[in-house]
């Protein structure tokens, strides 16, 4: 896998996070770009001193230049101001709507043929927009914020239960954002619905802290927000996508009609694999958990609507 490219655009924590992944686990090379100067480059030299103590084969390389991300098989858009405390993700969107559509016209003329993941908040709608401005199919745009998510959720469900953490599989569907879906009855602990093992008001609370995991984090480092997870979230998306058997991951996908949703950006399970989203399986979802994932795609249209009828 290693000779193949990735360019992960932004070269903050994120950004910086995920090449580090990338590289350490010889699963690519990558590219940082940034419009920093000396930022992408100090960050890559910085990794490649690493690269005699882990032993890793891939190469970081940074720029300030879109020619030098040309040919990437995936390109990660990070780029954008981060969550501040008390900062809403829906406050993000006329300040990074407007840095998603630059450099994804930027990197998108370099790399024609590249499979796009938006990770820059407010995800869903990013996500969307980086589609509309790319010209790339839906198959090739997604959005990491599922596999965060349902990370986080994993590891509350984990800290409640006294489970080890390999034997939780936890999943999160919906927007990114407090209007995100975590789905209790559909994870499981060593097989078991989590329902089956909590009373309901410890899975309550287990779901309360997933929701708003990222903004716990955030209010207690002050400044900027979380990274290490993001950043390994990341490259577990590019990782599934350059693998040469597809995989199963939530990602934040274009709804065509799956679930009753169709015509926006929303984290469902899809087939991930070398095309980009090869699927959308359809969870067997309760009445109730419909419900809810269509709740969250209204509040993900919204944000849609109101971020074109302000001009961007």
């Amino acid at each position: 896998m290693s000779h193949s490219k990735v360019t992960i655009v932004g070269a903050g924590q994120v950004g910086a996070t995920a090449a580090f992944t990338l590289v350490t686990r010889n699963i690519t090379d990558v590219t940082l770009i940034d419009v920093a100067e000396g930022l992408p480059q100090g960050k890559a030299l910085d990794m490649m001193h690493a690269r005699s103590v882990l032993r890793f084969e891939p190469r970081a390389s940074g720029t300030n230049d879109y020619a030098d991300t040309a040919g990437s098989d995936i390109v990660v858009v990070t780029a954008g101001i981060p969550r501040k405390p008390g900062m809403t993700r829906d406050e993000l969107l006329s300040i990074n709507s407007r840095i998603v559509g630059d450099v994804v016209a930027r990197a998108v003329g370099a790399s024609p043929d590249a499979i796009l993941i938006c990770v820059t908040n407010p995800l869903d709608v990013m996500t969307d927009l980086a589609w509309k401005r790319s010209g790339l199919p839906a198959s090739r745009v997604m959005g990491m914020g599922g596999v965060l998510d349902s990370a986080r959720f994993a590891y509350f469900i984990a800290e409640a239960t006294g489970a080890a953490i390999g034997e939780v599989e936890a999943l999160v569907v919906g927007a990114h954002g407090d209007a995100m879906v975590p789905l209790p009855r559909l994870s499981t602990v060593a097989g078991r619905p989590l329902t089956e093992l909590l009373p309901a008001e410890e899975v309550d609370e287990v779901v309360r802290r997933t929701v708003f995991g990222g903004a716990e984090v955030v209010s207690l480092l002050k400044t900027g927000s979380a990274f290490y997870a993001p950043g390994v979230s990341v490259a577990a998306m590019v990782e599934a996508l350059l693998a040469e058997e597809s995989s199963v991951l939530p990602a934040c996908v274009r709804l065509e009609g799956q679930y009753g949703v169709s015509g926006v950006h929303m984290t469902v399970p899809a087939v991930l694999g070398r095309a980009g989203v090869i699927a959308v399986p359809e969870l067997p979802l309760e009445p109730t958990e419909l419900e809810a994932l269509r709740a969250s795609a209204a509040s993900i249209a919204e944000q849609i609507a109101a971020l074109e009828s302000a001009g961007d």
